[in-house]
């Protein structure tokens, strides 16, 4: 069986690059197709065969201003000649690839974003360079009509479409009107599975200072309780996060891997503040023997266990989560339970339930 794999970019690390790795231990002869390659930034596929397009000799900074030469790109991208073709799709433009019939499987991370559900948040804040935001709300004002209906015509050309949470499930439908099946993306808990603690103390909130992630309603809670929070990760948000936070709030920065783990097996309890559309990091705490306390939306209402792997809040306000937070008892929750819990989401029990779908379908 011939096979490819296709993703939108390689020039980071997140969760979305770490599916397509684990497709590439399942299927280590395939080729890797991608718009833009950067082993400098991410060094998980060194010995991979790589592909990448003219789009390549492009800075891999302008990622962002290319949407619609990525389009151009993938939708003349021929991969007629491959028996399974999975797209790896980061919630962009790589479903667009021309397959034979019945051989693309899109492993869909969302319907895209800026394009979709997060429109007016991209208008507010596109995220771009400093002097280049005005040029990115223009950009995206003129093209979103056009790009909304090509992308729509794109997510029509995956013969299966697989989505990474019950939340993305209906989001495919909603915006795409395709059905798909669930299989939560891999998370790497076994780094999590030596860490001890000599005792817990206060909370934690982690991942991109950006204004979706909405770490602010963490650290204005835990501010105004005078409690102890962990703020690790950086981003644009990081100046206007420090202007808010009170004497108990600690921004760590980066941390490496070592250290997130035993600040995740040390904590009271984990806050996931944002909407995501699955949620990597609280599954990382529960893989610590950490309960998650997380606003009730996304990707966090397929992995949360009110009373056995957290608790959730149900508005995206400060009043909200310090409700959670005055009712919130550490010493109810057994770490055994919420580390069984995150083994559901492993890297083993993705491959399992992948192949198990390849194996399905092909049959």
């Amino acid at each position: 069986m011939k096979v490819a794999i296709v993703c939108e970019w390689l020039v980071g690390i997140g969760g979305a690059e770490r599916v397509v790795l684990e497709v590439h231990r399942m299927f280590p002869d395939a080729p890797i197709y991608t718009s833009q390659y950067d082993p400098s930034k991410i060094d998980w596929f060194k010995g991979a065969d790589i592909r990448t397009g003219w789009l390549q000799k492009l800075p891999t900074g302008l990622k962002k201003f290319l949407p619609v030469l990525r389009a151009w790109y993938f939708s003349h991208l021929n991969l007629t000649e491959y028996d399974l073709v999975i797209t790896c799709n980061f919630g962009a433009e790589a479903k667009a690839v021309k397959t034979k019939p019945g051989a693309h499987v899109c492993l869909c991370n969302a319907p895209t974003h800026y394009y979709w559900s997060r429109y007016e948040q991209y208008m507010r804040n596109p995220g771009f360079p400093k002097g280049f935001n005005w040029l990115a709300r223009l950009g995206l004002k003129l093209l979103a009509a056009p790009m909304r209906r090509w992308d729509y015509k794109a997510a029509q050309n995956p013969d299966y479409i697989v989505a990474i949470s019950s939340h993305i499930q209906t989001e495919i439908k909603k915006y795409y009107g395709r059905t798909s099946e669930i299989i939560h993306p891999p998370v790497d808990i076994d780094r999590f599975e030596n860490t001890k603690a000599a005792g817990r103390h206060g909370f934690v909130v982690a991942g991109r200072q950006t204004p979706y992630k909405r770490i602010d309603l963490a650290v204005a809670a835990c501010t105004t309780l005078g409690l102890p929070l962990t703020v690790i990760g950086e981003g644009p948000d990081n100046e206007k996060l420090k202007k808010i936070a009170g004497p108990t709030i600690n921004f760590s920065g980066h941390l490496t891997d070592e250290v997130i783990a035993l600040e995740f097996a040390s904590a009271q309890g984990f806050i996931f503040p944002g909407l995501d559309d699955f949620g990597i990091t609280p599954v990382e705490a529960m893989a610590a023997g950490t309960p998650v306390i997380a606003y009730k939306a996304g990707g966090a209402l397929d992995y949360i266990m009110p009373g056995k792997t957290g608790e959730f809040f149900d508005e995206q306000s400060v009043e909200s989560l310090i409700e959670a937070l005055n009712n919130f008892k550490t010493e109810k929750y057994k770490s055994d339970t919420l580390k069984k819990h995150a083994e559901k989401f492993s890297r083993q029990a993705f491959e399992k339930k992948l192949s198990g779908y390849l194996k399905g379908i092909a049959s």
